[in-house]
Protein backbone atom coordinates (compact mmCIF):
# COMPACT_ATOMS: atom_id res chain seq x y z
CA UNK A 1 0.00 0.00 0.00
CA UNK A 2 1.86 3.07 -1.18
CA UNK A 3 1.43 6.41 0.69
CA UNK A 4 -1.19 8.17 -1.25
CA UNK A 5 -3.87 5.07 -0.07
CA UNK A 6 -2.45 4.87 3.36
CA UNK A 7 -3.17 8.98 3.74
CA UNK A 8 -6.75 8.53 2.18
CA UNK A 9 -7.48 5.59 4.77
CA UNK A 10 -6.46 7.87 7.48
CA UNK A 11 -8.46 10.59 6.45
CA UNK A 12 -11.24 8.26 5.87
CA UNK A 13 -11.06 7.64 9.55
CA UNK A 14 -10.50 11.25 10.58
CA UNK A 15 -13.68 11.84 8.82
CA UNK A 16 -15.58 9.12 9.72
CA UNK A 17 -14.82 9.17 13.49
CA UNK A 18 -13.79 5.68 15.13
CA UNK A 19 -15.66 2.75 14.61
CA UNK A 20 -18.90 2.25 16.42
CA UNK A 21 -18.74 -0.14 19.55
CA UNK A 22 -20.21 -3.08 18.13
CA UNK A 23 -20.15 -1.99 14.63
CA UNK A 24 -16.23 -2.55 13.28
CA UNK A 25 -16.73 -4.55 10.55
CA UNK A 26 -19.54 -2.91 8.50
CA UNK A 27 -17.56 0.87 9.41
CA UNK A 28 -14.38 -1.12 7.72
CA UNK A 29 -15.85 -2.32 5.12
CA UNK A 30 -17.82 1.38 4.18
CA UNK A 31 -14.25 2.59 4.33
CA UNK A 32 -12.57 -0.01 2.25
CA UNK A 33 -15.75 0.25 -0.31
CA UNK A 34 -16.25 4.28 -0.08
CA UNK A 35 -12.04 3.93 -0.61
CA UNK A 36 -12.88 1.85 -4.16
CA UNK A 37 -15.53 3.70 -5.06
CA UNK A 38 -13.40 7.05 -5.00
CA UNK A 39 -10.51 6.00 -6.84
CA UNK A 40 -8.42 6.05 -3.63
CA UNK A 41 -7.88 2.19 -4.06
CA UNK A 42 -7.58 1.07 -7.32
CA UNK A 43 -7.13 -2.14 -9.17
CA UNK A 44 -5.04 -4.41 -7.68
CA UNK A 45 -3.32 -2.50 -4.96
CA UNK A 46 -2.30 -4.74 -2.29
CA UNK A 47 -3.41 -4.45 1.20
CA UNK A 48 -0.90 -4.98 3.53
CA UNK A 49 -2.91 -6.05 6.41
CA UNK A 50 -0.90 -4.92 9.44
CA UNK A 51 -0.88 -1.44 7.97
CA UNK A 52 -4.77 -1.32 7.06
CA UNK A 53 -5.46 -2.04 10.73
CA UNK A 54 -3.32 0.47 11.90
CA UNK A 55 -4.64 3.06 9.31
CA UNK A 56 -8.11 2.10 10.50
CA UNK A 57 -7.45 1.77 13.94
CA UNK A 58 -8.98 -1.92 13.89
CA UNK A 59 -7.71 -5.25 14.89
CA UNK A 60 -6.32 -7.88 12.06
CA UNK A 61 -9.82 -10.23 12.84
CA UNK A 62 -11.93 -7.06 12.23
CA UNK A 63 -10.19 -6.35 8.92
CA UNK A 64 -10.26 -10.02 7.90
CA UNK A 65 -13.66 -10.17 8.84
CA UNK A 66 -14.14 -6.79 6.44
CA UNK A 67 -12.08 -8.47 3.73
CA UNK A 68 -14.41 -11.48 3.46
CA UNK A 69 -17.29 -9.46 3.00
CA UNK A 70 -15.39 -7.05 0.09
CA UNK A 71 -14.16 -10.57 -1.39
CA UNK A 72 -17.73 -11.21 -1.49
CA UNK A 73 -19.06 -8.15 -3.40
CA UNK A 74 -15.95 -9.12 -5.61
CA UNK A 75 -14.41 -5.48 -5.15
CA UNK A 76 -11.02 -7.61 -3.19
CA UNK A 77 -9.41 -10.80 -4.47
CA UNK A 78 -7.52 -13.25 -2.06
CA UNK A 79 -4.89 -14.87 -3.59
CA UNK A 80 -3.07 -17.70 -1.26
CA UNK A 81 0.43 -16.82 -0.04
CA UNK A 82 -0.16 -13.31 -1.66
CA UNK A 83 -2.73 -11.85 0.58
CA UNK A 84 -5.62 -9.54 -0.28
CA UNK A 85 -5.69 -6.81 -3.23
CA UNK A 86 -8.27 -4.36 -4.79
CA UNK A 87 -9.73 -6.45 -7.83
CA UNK A 88 -9.55 -6.29 -11.32
CA UNK A 89 -12.66 -7.24 -13.19
CA UNK A 90 -12.90 -8.94 -16.23
CA UNK A 91 -15.30 -9.23 -19.04
CA UNK A 92 -17.20 -12.12 -17.38
CA UNK A 93 -17.69 -9.55 -14.52
CA UNK A 94 -18.92 -6.95 -16.64
CA UNK A 95 -21.66 -9.17 -18.02
CA UNK A 96 -22.76 -10.19 -14.79
CA UNK A 97 -22.65 -6.33 -13.48
CA UNK A 98 -24.37 -5.10 -16.69
CA UNK A 99 -27.14 -8.09 -16.12
CA UNK A 100 -27.73 -7.00 -12.69
CA UNK A 101 -27.63 -3.30 -13.44
CA UNK A 102 -30.16 -3.89 -16.37
CA UNK A 103 -32.70 -5.51 -13.97
CA UNK A 104 -32.73 -2.65 -11.04
CA UNK A 105 -32.48 0.11 -13.72
CA UNK A 106 -35.00 -0.81 -16.17
CA UNK A 107 -38.12 -2.03 -13.86
CA UNK A 108 -37.54 0.96 -11.67
CA UNK A 109 -38.28 3.07 -14.36
CA UNK A 110 -41.28 0.78 -15.25
CA UNK A 111 -43.01 0.97 -12.44
CA UNK A 112 -42.33 4.03 -10.12
CA UNK A 113 -44.59 6.39 -10.34
CA UNK A 114 -43.73 9.58 -12.85
CA UNK A 115 -42.61 12.93 -10.68
CA UNK A 116 -40.35 15.50 -10.92
CA UNK A 117 -37.08 13.84 -9.48
CA UNK A 118 -34.89 17.15 -8.70
CA UNK A 119 -31.94 14.99 -7.21
CA UNK A 120 -31.61 12.92 -10.87
CA UNK A 121 -31.87 16.84 -12.41
CA UNK A 122 -28.91 17.88 -10.52
CA UNK A 123 -27.26 14.41 -11.71
CA UNK A 124 -27.58 15.85 -15.19
CA UNK A 125 -26.55 19.18 -14.76
CA UNK A 126 -23.17 18.61 -12.45
CA UNK A 127 -22.65 15.95 -15.60
CA UNK A 128 -22.73 18.88 -18.01
CA UNK A 129 -20.58 20.96 -15.75
CA UNK A 130 -18.21 18.41 -15.87
CA UNK A 131 -17.79 17.82 -19.01
CA UNK A 132 -17.68 21.21 -19.67
CA UNK A 133 -14.45 21.55 -17.51
CA UNK A 134 -13.31 18.18 -19.22
CA UNK A 135 -13.51 16.84 -15.41
CA UNK A 136 -13.36 12.79 -15.66
CA UNK A 137 -13.79 12.53 -12.45
CA UNK A 138 -17.08 14.28 -11.98
CA UNK A 139 -18.47 12.99 -15.04
CA UNK A 140 -17.78 9.94 -13.39
CA UNK A 141 -19.49 11.17 -9.92
CA UNK A 142 -21.97 12.94 -11.63
CA UNK A 143 -23.39 9.62 -13.91
CA UNK A 144 -23.24 7.16 -10.96
CA UNK A 145 -25.19 10.11 -9.16
CA UNK A 146 -28.02 9.41 -11.38
CA UNK A 147 -28.13 5.06 -11.76
CA UNK A 148 -27.96 5.17 -8.25
CA UNK A 149 -30.93 7.60 -8.23
CA UNK A 150 -32.60 6.17 -10.82
CA UNK A 151 -33.06 2.45 -8.73
CA UNK A 152 -33.69 4.77 -5.59
CA UNK A 153 -36.86 5.42 -7.42
CA UNK A 154 -38.31 1.75 -6.79
CA UNK A 155 -38.34 2.63 -2.72
CA UNK A 156 -36.58 -0.92 -1.84
CA UNK A 157 -33.96 -0.83 0.63
CA UNK A 158 -32.75 -3.83 -0.85
CA UNK A 159 -32.54 -3.21 -4.02
CA UNK A 160 -30.43 0.13 -2.85
CA UNK A 161 -27.77 -1.46 -0.98
CA UNK A 162 -27.69 -4.20 -3.94
CA UNK A 163 -26.76 -1.32 -6.58
CA UNK A 164 -24.15 0.26 -4.53
CA UNK A 165 -22.54 -2.45 -4.14
CA UNK A 166 -22.85 -2.44 -8.14
CA UNK A 167 -21.68 0.63 -8.82
CA UNK A 168 -18.39 -0.31 -6.87
CA UNK A 169 -17.21 -2.56 -9.06
CA UNK A 170 -18.42 -0.59 -11.82
CA UNK A 171 -15.75 1.91 -10.56
CA UNK A 172 -13.04 -0.65 -10.76
CA UNK A 173 -14.45 -1.40 -14.24
CA UNK A 174 -13.89 2.45 -15.59
CA UNK A 175 -11.06 2.86 -13.82
CA UNK A 176 -8.80 2.21 -17.04
CA UNK A 177 -10.83 4.38 -18.91
CA UNK A 178 -10.86 7.27 -16.30
CA UNK A 179 -8.51 9.52 -17.94
CA UNK A 180 -10.32 9.51 -21.11
CA UNK A 181 -13.41 12.77 -21.15
CA UNK A 182 -14.72 11.32 -24.59
CA UNK A 183 -15.58 7.87 -22.34
CA UNK A 184 -17.96 9.42 -20.20
CA UNK A 185 -19.31 12.59 -21.93
CA UNK A 186 -21.60 11.13 -24.44
CA UNK A 187 -23.77 9.78 -21.73
CA UNK A 188 -25.04 12.41 -20.22
CA UNK A 189 -27.49 13.50 -22.57
CA UNK A 190 -28.74 9.80 -22.94
CA UNK A 191 -29.11 10.37 -19.20
CA UNK A 192 -31.35 13.66 -19.76
CA UNK A 193 -33.34 11.78 -22.06
CA UNK A 194 -34.37 9.22 -20.12
CA UNK A 195 -35.13 11.61 -17.12
CA UNK A 196 -37.31 13.76 -19.83
CA UNK A 197 -39.03 10.65 -20.83
CA UNK A 198 -39.74 9.19 -16.98
CA UNK A 199 -40.73 12.57 -15.36
CA UNK A 200 -43.41 13.35 -18.91
CA UNK A 201 -44.78 9.82 -17.46
CA UNK A 202 -43.47 7.80 -20.83
CA UNK A 203 -42.10 4.90 -17.90
CA UNK A 204 -41.99 2.40 -21.41
CA UNK A 205 -39.88 4.27 -23.73
CA UNK A 206 -37.66 5.40 -20.57
CA UNK A 207 -36.95 1.89 -19.66
CA UNK A 208 -36.73 0.91 -23.20
CA UNK A 209 -33.89 3.90 -23.39
CA UNK A 210 -32.31 2.81 -20.71
CA UNK A 211 -32.01 -0.94 -21.50
CA UNK A 212 -30.57 0.40 -24.98
CA UNK A 213 -28.13 2.51 -22.56
CA UNK A 214 -26.96 -0.87 -20.56
CA UNK A 215 -26.46 -2.70 -23.94
CA UNK A 216 -24.30 -0.06 -25.80
CA UNK A 217 -22.49 0.38 -22.09
CA UNK A 218 -21.57 -3.39 -21.96
CA UNK A 219 -20.21 -3.55 -25.90
CA UNK A 220 -18.02 -0.63 -24.95
CA UNK A 221 -16.66 -1.74 -21.81
CA UNK A 222 -16.29 -5.40 -23.32
CA UNK A 223 -14.42 -3.64 -26.71
CA UNK A 224 -12.17 -2.17 -24.29
CA UNK A 225 -11.46 -5.17 -22.50
CA UNK A 226 -11.30 -7.87 -25.16
CA UNK A 227 -11.30 -5.79 -28.53
CA UNK A 228 -13.95 -4.79 -30.89
CA UNK A 229 -15.19 -8.28 -32.18
CA UNK A 230 -15.41 -8.76 -35.90
CA UNK A 231 -18.14 -7.31 -37.52
CA UNK A 232 -19.50 -10.42 -39.11
CA UNK A 233 -19.82 -12.12 -36.13
CA UNK A 234 -21.27 -8.93 -33.72
CA UNK A 235 -25.55 -9.26 -33.67
CA UNK A 236 -27.31 -6.43 -35.68
CA UNK A 237 -27.29 -3.14 -34.18
CA UNK A 238 -24.58 -3.76 -32.02
CA UNK A 239 -22.28 -1.79 -33.49
CA UNK A 240 -19.26 -0.52 -30.52
CA UNK A 241 -20.57 2.40 -28.80
CA UNK A 242 -18.16 5.61 -27.60
CA UNK A 243 -20.36 5.94 -24.27
CA UNK A 244 -20.15 3.99 -21.35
Amino acid sequence: MNTVENEFLRTAVALAGPAPQGEAIPWAVDVLRQGVVAGRLPPGTRLSEARVSEALRVSRNTLREAFTVLVGENLLVRVPNRGVSVARPGPDAVREIHRVRLALETSALRWSEPAPCPELRAAVEDGRDARGRRDVLGMADANQRFHRGVVELAGSVRQNELMSRTLAEVRLVFYTMRQDPSFHAPWIERNARILELFEQGRREESAEQMHDYLGASRRQLLDALEGPAPAGLRAPGTASSAGR
